[in-house]
């Protein structure tokens, strides 16, 4: 049967299952936080010099965010814990996410925070699915703690990889979730599933009223395990995706977009699906964190081994930078101003870790040219 494109697909109404919990009866959305004309207006950067060594021996790290305290969290994987990194430079551990199960690419994974409610949310494998879970975080810089915690989204399915995984507050003060395919590559097309798409939500997990399908979380679709998300200066999402045995994508996200998977890996030319706006070699990327910094999307490469910077246009460009220098990389975030955090991934039980491992790296930007 021939997969509907998106625009059709926007008809299939009834189909679509979204299982938010603890919903409110009024959601309320976070007012989104203004563009910098500053920031819209600045220069491309390239990575440059040799990265800083902020933290070390860190577990399977996965994802991490910025606190205007000082202090960073980041998730460990496949301990189930979020440690604090202080702005004095050292890492204690701010609690143990219950009920989060190490399974090959599964465990603690995405971060992402609220400063104007207190909430930290996670993405979190359990024994039966993935599911989002919202914590207040409690206490100061040094001695934050995990408080309340209420499932907002459960029901995703999981498996021992293509998990998806993160999660990232957008320009619009909404929560959005990359959900892989979890082994069953069908789902990405099916609308009765949350499997194999990018989630748009409230904070509380119920539908936003201007959701591409009413009714329905699904904010893109066709996906097989994205694991990247930012937004450029003009508040444009873009996500960045693994293949499968030939091409790993970079993708400018379009609301009710079919990304083709698996009817199409990379660039397929067909007007039912979303091209990528660039690709890469499986062997070359293997794409997990994507962050937007000065016109610049700076990608971290597991597979890969290596940065890359994106440079979107009309023609979109890419250069890579630290190939096998550091190993496997899994996120990159802004850093303090100019520059970029990374986490290496080399305890995943895919690297080769060395002494020290795992590592936050802190990485000069330079401007381009």
């Amino acid at each position: 049967m021939r997969i509907l494109p998106a625009a059709a697909a926007l008809m299939l109404l009834a189909g679509c299952s979204a299982t938010p919990v603890a919903v409110s009866p009024s959601p309320t959305t976070v007012a989104p936080p203004a563009v910098s004309p500053t920031a819209a207006a600045a220069p491309p950067v390239a990575p440059g010099g040799s990265p800083t060594v902020i933290a070390s021996g860190l577990q399977t790290p996965w994802s991490m965010v910025r606190l205007r305290s000082g202090s960073t969290l980041i998730s460990e994987r496949d301990p189930g814990v979020i440690v604090e990194l202080t702005a004095t430079g050292s890492v204690r551990e701010v609690g143990t996410v219950a009920d989060a199960v190490h399974e090959g690419e599964g465990g603690l994974l995405g971060l992402a925070y609220v400063r104007a409610r207190g909430w930290l949310f996670a993405y979190v494998t359990t024994a039966t699915d993935n599911r989002i879970v919202r914590y207040e975080l409690e206490g100061n810089p040094g001695s934050y703690s995990l408080g309340e915690s209420t499932v907002i989204l459960s029901g995703l399915a999981k498996a021992g990889n293509h998990n998806g995984g993160r999660i990232k507050i957008g320009p619009d003060g909404l929560l959005y979730a990359t959900v892989g395919d979890a082994g069953n590559p069908d789902l990405a097309q099916d609308l009765t599933s949350n499997n194999g798409k990018i989630l748009r939500m409230e904070l509380d997990g119920s539908v936003p009223r201007d959701n591409p399908l009413p009714g329905c979380l699904i904010y893109s679709l066709g996906h097989r395990n994205p694991q990247g998300l930012a937004w450029d200066a003009d508040g444009q999402l873009w996500a960045a995706e693994f293949g499968q045995d030939t091409w790993d994508e970079f993708n400018r996200i379009v609301p009710g977009g079919n990304y083709g998977w698996p009817i199409v890996e990379g660039a397929a030319g067909d007007p039912a699906f979303m091209d990528p706006a660039y690709q890469w070699a499986t062997d070359d990327a293997s794409p997990s964190g994507l962050a937007f910094v000065n016109g610049t999307f700076l990608l971290a490469a597991l597979r890969g081994q290596r940065l890359w910077a994106v440079y979107p246009g009309e023609t979109t460009t890419a250069t890579e930078y630290y190939t096998g220098t550091y190993g496997r990389l899994r996120d990159v975030i802004p850093g303090p101003e100019g520059t970029a955090w990374v986490l290496t991934s080399n305890t995943d039980g895919r690297g080769s870790p060395v002494s020290g491992d795992d590592r936050l790296l802190q990485i000069d930007l330079v401007p381009l040219g």
